[in-house]
């Protein structure tokens, strides 16, 4: 299994949650140095305070070795053509290593934060995909560019905007998906997928992969040469009362997914479509603060793992060993004592073999 983490890495702020521990863009150099030296097979950025593509270019500016994935940039806000030219440009500082993940967001934020008009994301995404690749292959093949679809008719490129053939052309692009069109629509187009934190190994076994191995063969394509690559919910710390702390966050995390219609379909196919029912009319009435009571402890266990430093190792193994390709995991790191720590908890994870997946229904 390859390992990959988030930034930032190191020593947080007790008083902040997770979701809320900054970035310091200055130091993404050496903390992305650091993530190398310690055994990472890889670097993850999400789109949510800062400019995923920026930090990905001062990581691999920074490291040789490990690749560095957008995890996720939201692809509808920028069109085809410019995704294309920020990949590109990050595949030949990396030599290589770079991989694009997108992301579809969900309807509020395409019409209330990015201003866009809304359309049926599955079929969005499936063109925004191929009409990256029709840029990449112009530029590559020297093929004429003449994209014609739903959304994007892309015909024109000039030797100014032309950057010409790379060495390294063959750039994965890997999407986000819960519900089961955009499984398939991966299946079709995507070198993989990236299943939601909410998306527990029973939903990613049942209905996932099942999903993205018929629209591979849509595609006459095989299945396996697309990767399941997740990032679990997990809640750890070195010791039971840390541990107490942080479920206090990630209890919070699996209310704030359960009211969000969008990944409604993970709690339905666990039987929880009442407590989505009940988590969704509480956020809707901005009611925060009485929503994580309503996870219990058996729910919290069943979408996120949970255990000591000396324990999440082998529960990660267990629960994600025979489905997933790659998954995102890190502990904070202070010392020479926790850098070993988390650099054992690597080695044991990375010698996971390969998974064995059915994925056809």
């Amino acid at each position: 299994m390859l390992i990959e983490t988030l930034l930032p890495l190191g020593k947080t702020d007790p008083g902040l949650r997770a979701t809320e521990q900054p970035l310091d863009i200055a130091n993404v150099a050496h903390d992305a140095g650091m993530v190398e030296a310690l055994g990472f097979d890889g670097l993850c950025v999400e789109e949510t305070k800062d400019d995923p593509y920026v930090v990905m270019a001062l990581a691999a500016a920074a490291t040789s070795r490990m690749r560095l994935t957008t995890a996720v940039a939201m692809a509808f806000p920028r069109s085809p053509t410019i995704t294309a030219l920020t990949a590109w440009t990050l595949a030949k500082l990396s030599k290589g290593r770079f991989v694009l993940g997108l992301g579809s967001q969900v309807k509020g934020h395409i019409r209330r934060r990015y201003g866009l008009a809304y359309h049926p994301p599955g079929p969005w995404m499936r063109e925004y995909v191929q009409a990256v690749r029709a840029v990449w292959a112009c530029w590559q093949q020297g093929r004429p560019l003449d994209f014609k679809g739903e959304r994007y008719q892309l015909n024109l490129m000039v030797p100014l905007f032309n950057p010409g053939p790379i060495a390294h052309p063959a750039i994965p692009i890997h999407l986000a998906a819960v519900n089961r069109y955009m499984c398939q629509v991966a299946g079709e187009v995507a070198d993989g997928i990236r299943p939601h934190p909410v998306c527990t190994p029973d939903y990613i076994a049942r209905v996932m992969l099942p999903e993205l191995a018929k629209g591979a063969a849509r595609a006459g394509r095989d299945p396996a040469c697309v990767a399941v690559c997740i990032k679990p919910l997990i809640a750890t710390a070195a010791d039971e009362a840390g541990l107490r702390r942080k479920l206090v966050d990630v209890r919070a995390r699996v209310a704030f997914y359960a009211s969000t219609p969008a990944y409604r379909a993970c709690f339905e196919h666990h039987g929880l479509g009442d407590l989505a029912d009940k988590m969704e009319g509480l956020s809707r009435a901005q009611r925060w603060e009485e929503m994580p009571p309503h996870i219990s402890d058996e729910v919290l266990n069943l979408y996120a793992t949970v255990g000591t430093y000396a324990e999440i190792g082998a529960k990660l193994a267990a629960r994600y060993g025979q489905l997933v390709d790659a998954a995102e995991f890190s502990i904070p790191v202070g010392d020479e004592a926790e850098r070993q720590r988390l650099a054992g908890l690597l080695r044991d994870l990375q010698s996971l073999p390969p998974p064995v997946r059915l994925r056809a229904a």
